[in-house]
């Protein structure tokens, strides 16, 4: 079992709506992700049972620990719903207060959320009361950003409330709601909040590569970080972090590198889902490890015309065999990473 820790040498996996499921959460722990965030579960859907659900909190011994998203701004359902997660064993929790998605915005929730402060910090507190019962005791963490519209910073005010409701951390990404993910990541609003409140800041935001984290954490005195659009082109950003903070080597990312990432999710996937469905993601995701490389148009046409689990694994294994186009450009190149 993976300790549960929020420190410097420990990077966590964002959720990541559409990516980060329970094939993808294994394999940034083969590559030492400490703690990997599910993608956000709606707590309506779980309060009507809707059967999507069931793929998006899937978990194994293996995936431990593992914080469980949830997204939603009705109070009502949040009771019956923490109490059945908890029944279930789930332990860790986090409340998405950033999600910046239109249908998402539509019910209220995510980064609208900060648009009223009582019904952000009132929701979790009962995720706060309900995690208590869990046998082991509970952990919830809350997500946000720095304001809805630019300019109305009220992080440093809604994390001091969070705080005093009993949230044992609070994970920060420095943008508005209104900004989705363009401009820049304003970083000295961590060191801010670092220093308001005395519960573990985790930050998020920019940080696309290895040297990305460990700039941020020198920069800001955060007590963690949580990669997110860096690991959906790196699975392994989470081993480099960890060898440049020690002082050692990173691996050399070429194609053999890329080869092994790609059979390790590609194994995943067909042994904890195996689906139709699942099949079309992997397939649809393996060239974007590959970017970068020379060859990578035919090996997405290749790839689209696997129709076979067997088929799709022949086809990854050129990867191990392709070179980098441009050996001098920075990886990933920050323009390709997706918005």
């Amino acid at each position: 079992m993976t300790r549960f820790a929020i420190t410097p040498d420990s990077p966590w996996l964002a959720p990541l709506a559409g990516y980060s499921d329970l094939p993808f959460r294994l394999l940034a722990r083969r590559f030492g992700c400490a703690v990997a965030c599910s993608e956000m579960v709606s707590v309506k859907g779980m309060a009507f049972k809707n059967s999507g659900t069931r793929r998006l909190i899937a978990t194994c011994p293996e995936d431990d620990p593992m914080v469980l998203q949830l997204f939603g701004s009705e109070p009502q359902y949040f009771p019956p719903v923490m109490e059945k997660l908890v029944s279930l064993g789930y332990r860790n929790f986090d409340l998405n207060a950033g999600c910046p998605v239109r249908k998402v915005l539509k019910s209220g929730s995510g980064v609208q959320l900060m648009e009223d402060l009582d019904r952000l910090v009132g929701l979790a507190a009962i995720m706060v009361a309900k995690a208590a019962e869990h046998p082991e005791g509970g952990r919830v963490g809350v997500k946000f950003r720095l304001g809805f519209n630019k300019g109305e910073d009220v992080y440093l005010d809604l994390a001091r409330r969070l705080e005093d409701a009993g949230v044992n951390w609070v994970t920060l990404h420095p943008r508005y709601g209104r900004q989705m993910f363009g401009g820049s990541a304003d970083w000295s609003k961590l060191a801010e909040l670092k220093r308001a409140v005395s519960i573990p800041v985790i930050g998020s935001g920019d940080l696309f590569s290895a040297e990305d984290g460990v700039r941020c954490i020198e920069e800001t005195g955060i007590d963690a970080i949580m990669f997110a659009r860096g690991a959906l082109y790196d699975p392994s950003i989470f081993s480099r972090y960890t060898a440049l903070r020690r002082g050692e080597p990173m691996p050399v990312r070429d194609g053999a590198f890329l080869a092994e990432i790609v059979r390790e999710h590609i194994r995943l996937t067909r042994l904890y889902e195996g689906d139709t469905r699942s099949f079309r993601k992997i397939r649809s995701i393996v060239p974007r490890y590959a970017k970068g490389l020379k060859g990578i148009r035919s090996l997405r046409a290749s790839m689209l015309q696997c129709e076979t689990w067997e088929d799709l694994e022949e086809a990854a294994r050129v990867i191990r065999d392709l070179e980098r186009a441009d050996p001098d450009t920075p990886w990933p190149p920050v323009d390709d990473i997706c918005q």
